[in-house]
């Protein structure tokens, strides 16, 4: 299955919604999108919505542990929301919990970051 991706901008926030799977080759891409995007409006936060996403491998956990390390450069942080049980299960595994702040969905990241 391929990957679809939405990206959304409001004020100093990415959404990030995901359909289909998050690997190894499609992740270079996105990766690219995601950091022009961040230099070029000023992104301080970053908002990834799982709720369409059947699979993620290890080079999305990579993916996510690579922008939080950009973001927290400039004091940003990562949402994580809409998560399944098996991505629910590799984000606690990979310890991206610890990183991120995980919400139920994108509404409640709105709340989280004041935008709501």
């Amino acid at each position: 299955m391929t990957l679809e991706v939405e990206m959304l901008i409001k004020r100093n926030i990415l959404y990030i919604r995901f359909t289909g799977e998050l690997d190894q080759s499609n992740v270079e891409k996105i990766k690219v999108k995601v950091i022009e995007l961040i230099e070029k409006y000023h992104i301080r936060y970053l908002v990834f919505n799982f709720k369409h996403l059947n699979f993620m491998d290890s080079s999305g956990v990579g993916f996510i542990i690579g922008r939080y390390n950009t973001l927290k450069k400039i004091e940003g942080s990562i949402i994580l929301c809409s998560m399944n049980e098996q991505i629910r299960r590799l984000v606690m595994l990979s310890g991206l919990q610890k990183i991120c702040t995980i919400k139920k969905d994108e509404e409640d990241a709105n709340i989280f970051l004041g935008v709501a």
